[in-house]
């Protein structure tokens, strides 16, 4: 067999790559088997066509997870690109060592359900990142954002910056069902953020009740939540005394629902191919809707209390200017963002990603529970 191994965003350097690709075929035996392990299959799958010969198979494949978290259980996908059933069985007990459960999709059903799973999670994470950098600040010495859902939305984006830019540029950037969610999402957020700020109390509350019926169905009442907030308590990188988490509008996941809302996503539909993160903002966000007096609490904090709204003015700018990186396919623009974020919250790495691979090994044990939707 032989495997060709590429980085999560092939084509960012594409003169090294495709020459990688072009030379390669001249070593691969005759019936040989090759596959990638991308975030994005789209350019992948053409380059595989376009240099390899008729004779090899393709055999394709991606762990929905970061290298950090264990693969047992965890989704693989396998694409059956151009092979037999036979090479397929192959491909599967090779990669069974890892103890993932194995999903078969097409490219085309690959990269789409990629983007419904992560594209707008990424870019969620990445404009809360931005905004605390941009307002000089490190939350968890903040008391307003210590709590059970701040402490996700600070864990998983340290966790995010403190992985490498290209892993999520080229899921964004290649995917084209990416550019279009991240898109949404940034429009999602400055409309709320508009609708807050001019004070449209029965305007807001009518479409994010709108959006949150769209999203959590009617029937899903009786269903177990993913998280609770009580959960998610102790994940907290603050060194002060526990104390109640003070009312926040959370922008940010009210405008992933209205972008879910506005592209017609059910992301239930998607848990097969989840990754963890997805599992962690599908389950804080869907707490938060389904609770109906804390959905009115952040409706009414919307509008009456001005304390996050520098905090939101920046995540709406951030939100707009990641989008913009992706929409220009710009990766230069988005590695200097990237990084240099990266290096304002770098002294906190070390304790974060302790703390959040605790979190996450908690959070995924509970939403692999029996009963979950």
């Amino acid at each position: 067999m032989y495997v060709l191994q590429t980085t999560a965003a092939p084509s960012i350097f594409p003169s090294t790559t495709l020459q990688t690709l072009s030379d390669s075929w001249k070593a691969t035996k005759v019936g040989a088997i090759v596959g990638g392990q991308t975030s994005c299959k789209a350019p992948e799958l053409s380059a595989f066509d376009k240099h390899l010969p008729s004779d090899v198979e393709i055999v394709s494949c991606h762990s929905l997870h970061g290298p950090k978290v264990n693969p047992k259980g965890q989704p693989l996908v396998l694409i059956q690109h151009r092979a037999s059933d036979e090479s397929l069985r192959f491909i599967e007990e090779v990669l069974s060592c890892f103890g993932s459960e194995f999903v078969y999709l097409t490219g085309e059903m690959h990269d789409r359900i990629t983007a419904d799973t992560q594209a707008v999670t990424h870019a969620a994470f990445l404009s809360m990142g931005t905004a605390w950098q941009a307002n000089k600040q490190f939350p968890w010495e903040i008391s307003r954002w210590v709590g059970g859902i701040e402490n996700v939305k600070i864990n998983i984006t340290l966790r995010i910056y403190s992985n490498k830019w290209h892993v999520y540029a080229g899921l964004a950037i290649l995917n084209p069902a990416a550019k279009k969610q991240i898109r949404q999402y940034a429009e999602s957020v400055t409309e709320l953020y508009k609708l807050m700020i001019e004070g449209r109390r029965e305007e807001l509350k009518r479409r994010v009740k709108a959006a949150g019926a769209a999203v959590f169905k009617a029937g899903t009442e009786s269903q177990e939540l993913l998280l609770k907030d009580e959960v998610l308590d102790r994940f907290s990188l603050s060194n002060g005394p526990r104390q109640k988490t003070p009312p926040n509008n959370h922008l940010s996941l009210l405008a992933i629902v209205d972008c879910w809302s506005k592209l017609g996503i059910v992301p239930y539909d998607h848990m097969i191919c989840s990754t963890p993160l997805f599992r962690l903002w599908l389950g804080v966000t869907e707490y938060l809707f389904r609770s109906p007096e804390l959905l009115e609490e952040a409706i009414d904090t919307a509008i009456d209390d001005k304390t996050f709204r520098s905090d939101d003015l920046e995540f709406t700018f951030a939100a707009r200017a990641w989008s913009d990186c992706v929409s220009f396919g710009d990766f230069e623009s988005y590695r200097d963002r990237f990084e240099r974020i990266q290096q304002y919250f770098a002294p906190r790495f070390p304790e974060a990603v302790k703390l959040g691979n605790e979190m996450m090994k908690t959070i995924l044990e509970k939403t692999a529970a029996p009963g979950n939707p």
